[in-house]
Order: C-alpha cells, then sequence, then structure tokens
C-alpha cells in the first residue's frame, strides 16, 4: 500500500449516486477519487484501485470493449502501482483480468450480486420452455388461435422430471430450492463430488457423462474455468435423452455452439433458453436466432434495477478491506 493517498478511479455516475456509501468506506484514510469521464485519453493519471461499474461496460461484451470500457482499459494498463480492480460482475473472464492478475493485481467480483435475478431468469426460461411459450408466442404473432391439444404430444409435467444443474455458486444455489418445489429431481455437478446440500445427489465434472443420461434438463450455472470450457461438447449432448433442453446462463463457451445448434436442429434436442454466446453479440446470422425451440436473450438474465446498489455496497466493502489492508472478498484466485 502506498504512503500517499490512495487513488481510485470511478464513474462519475458511481461518485455521485454512491457517495455517502463511498465517503464511509474511506473513512479514515487519505482518498483521491479520480473520475473516468475527466481522464486524459492521451496521458491517463495513474491509479492505485478501480470499479469497473456497469455503466462503464455498458452494451460491451467481452469481444467488442466499447469506448468508456476502452478508456478504463487504458487507464489501468498505464497504472504501474495498481493493486486492485473491482468487477461489476460475477465472472471475471473478460481478458483484461487475467492480463491484470498476471501484473500481480488483485481482481475481485461481485459474486451473488445478481444470483437471485439470474435464477429466476433461469426459471423463467425453464417454465417458458416447459409450457411451450415460444410456440405460443408464435402463434400469438400469426394471430393464429392454437391451443396444445391436438398439436402433437402435450407437455409433460415438470413433477418428477431430472434436472442436472451444473455449478453451485450463489445462482445455483437460488436455484435448487425452487426446483425442488416444482417436483424436479436434482442432481449437481461440481468441482467436488461432496454433497452440494443434504439429500442432493452430487458428482464432480469429471463424472457428468454418468448423469447425463438421466437429465430431462441441464442447466448451467457455472463460471468459466479451464475444466468448464467446451464442457457441453457433442458427445455430452449426444447423452442427453432424446427431447431434453438445455438452459445456459453461465458462459457461452461452457458450451460448444456448432455442437449445439446441431443437436437442435437434428431435433435430438426440444430446446433452449441460451443467455450466453461463445461470441458476443451473437451474429444475426446464426440458425439460433429463428429456431422454433430457442430462447435467445442478449446476456441479460442478471440485469435489474436493484443491481447497481448491490455492486456499489460490495465495492465499498472492499474499499475498506484494502484500506486496511484486510483479505479481499470474492477474490479471483
Amino acid at each position: 500500500m502506498n504512503d500517499g493517498p490512495h487513488r481510485v478511479l470511478v464513474s462519475r455516475a458511481t461518485r455521485e449516486s454512491h457517495r455517502e456509501l463511498l465517503d464511509a468506506a474511506a473513512a479514515g484514510h487519505a482518498v483521491q477519487w479520480l473520475l473516468l469521464d475527466e481522464q486524459d485519453a492521451g496521458a491517463p493519471q495513474p491509479v492505485h484501485a478501480a470499479f469497473i461499474s456497469r455503466d462503464i461496460t455498458g452494451l460491451s461484451t467481452k469481444h467488442q470493449p466499447l469506448e468508456a470500457l476502452s478508456a478504463c482499459y487504458a487507464v489501468l494498463r498505464a497504472s504501474p502501482d495498481l493493486a486492485w480492480v473491482q468487477a461489476h460482475s460475477a465472472g471475471a473472464d473478460r481478458p483484461i483480468y487475467p492480463e491484470l492478475r498476471a501484473r500481480g493485481v488483485a481482481v475481485t467480483t461481485a459474486s451473488g450480486a445478481n444470483a437471485g435475478v439470474v435464477a429466476a431468469t433461469a426459471l423463467a426460461g425453464l417454465l417458458a420452455l416447459s409450457r411451450r411459450f415460444p410456440q405460443l408466442i408464435a402463434a400469438q404473432h400469426e394471430r393464429r388461435w392454437a391451443p396444445l391439444v391436438g398439436a402433437g404430444p402435450l407437455p409433460p409435467d415438470l413433477f418428477g422430471q431430472t434436472l442436472v444443474l451444473v455449478g453451485w455458486g450463489p445462482i445455483a444455489q437460488a436455484l435448487q430450492p425452487h426446483l425442488a418445489l416444482l417436483g424436479m429431481k436434482v442432481i449437481v455437478v461440481r468441482r467436488s463430488a461432496a454433497p452440494a446440500a443434504p439429500g442432493v445427489e452430487t458428482v464432480s465434472h469429471d463424472q457428468l457423462h454418468t448423469v447425463l443420461p438421466r437429465a430431462d434438463w441441464l442447466l448451467l450455472a457455472c463460471p468459466l474455468t479451464a475444466e468448464t470450457r467446451g464442457l457441453v461438447d457433442a458427445a455430452a449432448l449426444a447423452l442427453l435423452p432424446a427431447g431434453a433442453h438445455l438452459i445456459n446462463v453461465a458462459r457461452g463457451e461452457v458450451v460448444v455452439e456448432a455442437a449445439l445448434t446441431a443437436a437442435l436442429q437434428s431435433g435430438h434436442l426440444a430446446g433452449a433458453y441460451l443467455d450466453v454466446f461463445e461470441h458476443e453479440p451473437l451474429d444475426a446470422a446464426s440458425p439460433l436466432w429463428g429456431h422454433p425451440g430457442v430462447i435467445v436473450t442478449p446476456h441479460s438474465a442478471g440485469q435489474s434495477a436493484g443491481h447497481a446498489a448491490r455492486v456499489a455496497a460490495i465495492f465499498a466493502d472492499n474499499l475498506g478491506r484494502w484500506l486496511r489492508c484486510e483479505a479481499l472478498a470474492h477474490a479471483v484466485a
């Protein structure tokens, strides 16, 4: 920790919206707040810490950083004494984060801040697919009265179906009780085969293939790691029973998208709810957009009005920890 003022980079919106919270966290310490909006693009002022808030990221994707996010990255790269960066997201798989960590910069996430919202969105996707909302909404747009009765086999009841839940972080833990209330059998897949919760069948990632043949639903809520990248490939999809569904609110790279597309087009998979993709934005030419059994949303599962305040509270807590030289919460290992 430096002896002079601790220069902390935030957006103007963060400073103005959460001034009291941030000042309380910094009380008793010399903190100089630097606003990204005031940085000179040609000669940015170096900082010791930074908060990459949602308003900085904006509509950027990990593949296409827009102006504000690119400007933020420029400041971080021009800061030789940068010690810590707080992300607004639950994941830290944007290319900047491994780059910073390789320099010895601590990176912390907002893990858990949007868990309830993402869990609700995943549940909404599951319910929509199970009740064939894509089919019904298509008929609505055509102004066509098309009851499910007489249109082929009726959708099976969710009660008694099996869902394989990949991940056991805050999102998965928020989801599991709701799935149990629906009468679904939940099998958790995570790093360790130790039981995720009492009475919950659990296997490790390398045992995923042993439970996929039992899965009516495969729901992905795991972080993107070397272990989970490409976890759901053509071989894994082929192990799912015909007519199974996939829900991905994790990261697009957990699934081999070409294999998923093929499984959907062949009819082996009945449908999918996809909020994340290998490359974002999803190419307009992707057949996933027009598949009748697929719901596509633009990486929006965790977006809600209350998210900014929850993330600001995490940043403020970590700011206090950092200033007191204490262990940071949600640090990327």
